[in-house]
């Protein structure tokens, strides 16, 4: 679909951290038996996105998302700050539209002051300094919806003192009032979230915390901006380990049916689907059939400098196709809303 770009009010940016191509081969062909049949690559718009930062052909988690989250290139390892250059803060997407009156919300499975939502909620030259970037997202920055891990900089406490509605666990989650609340932070455990494999016991889901997340941005009639990360599809790729990276991509899958059955029918959207990288080096060799984890090999524990793919639906998404590099995704949502 087409859209004028004047239209854009809505903007839902999906990342699958260490998210290659054969990432999303090898779940699709553990989900169905099939190649090509995740939600997301029935988008109608799709690329490749090369990913360097400005210090290394290999890009981190943080620099690939500033990359995204601002349009410049950073070292890897900084979050939304001009490094190279002036040590700047770099206005961010998430900042953008918050300036506009838009909601803002920030979802991962990693603890949320990791670097991909630090990124786009904070600016720091360093991705650890865990504690200034949950002070900057409760004090600064302010997004309408926190949901991940918790500790790691991040507190209860902290948070209710600066406004944020606290909830702990799924029961907590599922619950909430949506339709008064505007600013809650999900601290859902003391760290990042357990593996789909494993089970996440009293836990939500990254599909369940999107949810919820659009119930209670979509209440502002000036629309919305929010980020959700799978982000353990990276630390499944690094541990080389494809049954739980299997299972976090069709997580994140399934989180993408969520979105779109939010969006179905709307002329005033815009949804990417990417990651930030790729993690492992993983390669399929073997379908074994749906419900079997297929056969791979793997190159690497550690990123690799594989372009990875970009999905776009809604407005302005028909700008999507080809070789992209990651900052043309921050001038795709820009342009987008003039």
């Amino acid at each position: 679909m087409r859209a004028e770009p004047n239209l854009l009010k809505n903007v839902i940016f999906c990342i699958g951290d260490g998210m290659g191509f054969e990432k999303v081969k090898a779940a699709g062909l553990y989900a169905h038996g099939e190649a090509g049949t995740l939600s997301f690559e029935a988008f109608p718009y799709q690329g490749e996105v090369t990913t360097h930062s400005a210090d290394s052909s290999m890009t981190d988690s943080a620099a690939a998302a500033t990359a995204m989250a601002t349009g410049f290139k950073v070292n890897n390892g900084v979050l939304s700050t001009a490094l190279p250059g002036d040590g700047r803060e770099l206005y961010t997407l998430l900042e953008y539209f918050r300036d506009q009156g838009k909601s803002t919300g920030l979802v991962s499975t990693t603890f949320i002051t990791h670097a991909t939502p630090a990124a786009f909620g904070a600016h720091n030259p360093k991705r650890g300094n865990l504690a200034e970037i949950a002070d900057d997202y409760l004090n600064y920055t302010r997004p309408n919806v926190l949901f991940g891990g918790g500790g790691n900089g991040i507190s209860t406490a902290a948070a209710e003192a600066a406004a944020y509605t606290v909830v702990t666990n799924r029961r907590e989650l599922l619950t909430l009032d949506t339709e008064n609340l505007t600013r809650v932070s999900g601290q859902f455990g003391d760290t990042n979230l357990p593996y789909e494999y494993d089970g996440l016991g009293e836990l939500p889901h990254l599909s369940e915390m999107a949810a919820t997340a659009l119930d209670i941005l979509a209440g502002n009639p000036a629309g919305f901006f929010l980020m959700i990360e799978g982000g353990r599809i990276d630390h499944a790729g690094h541990s080389n380990d494809i049954e739980r990276n299997v299972c976090e991509t069709i997580e994140f899958s399934n989180t993408l049916r969520v979105v779109m059955n939010w969006s179905k029918g709307r002329n005033d959207t815009l949804v990417i689907v990417t990651a930030d990288h790729e993690t492992g080096g993983l390669k399929v060799l073997e379908n074994n059939g749906p419900g079997n984890f297929p056969t791979v090999t793997w190159s690497t524990a550690g990123h690799t400098e594989t372009n990875v793919p970009v999905y776009g639906w809604g407005v302005n998404a028909g700008r999507i196709g080809g070789v992209m590099d990651n900052t043309d995704l921050y001038n795709i949502v820009r342009n987008g809303i003039g």
